[in-house]
């Protein structure tokens, strides 16, 4: 074989892989992918909270009848809201808040 014979040889091969390697049609298969829907978040829980204020401005309320000794049941008595002192029983404070658990 002479110098300009295997030029031609691997010139021809090379031809060739090209010529078979663009005969073939590439697809990928066309499927829908399934979306991971993420987990909903835990519902979210109103804790229930008492006290002077709490109740005073509760939905449709007038903090001014926290006042009044004549108030709807609605507001509460005095009883819930004052803190009492075990040895005396008089009254100590006021619950502004009170958190329940």
């Amino acid at each position: 074989m002479t110098l300009g014979g295997g030029w031609a040889l691997c010139g021809s091969i090379l031809l060739a892989l090209t010529a078979s390697a663009g005969a073939q049609t590439l697809r990928a298969p066309v499927t829908k992918k399934q979306v991971k829907r993420p987990a909903p978040p835990p519902p979210v829980y109103k804790q229930k909270v008492d006290g002077v204020v709490p109740r005073a401005f509760q939905q449709g309320g007038n903090p001014l009848q926290m006042l009044n000794p004549y108030a709807p049941a609605k507001y509460g008595t005095a009883e819930e809201h004052v803190v009492l002192d075990p040895e005396t029983g008089k009254w100590k404070g006021i619950k502004l808040f009170t958190f329940n658990f």
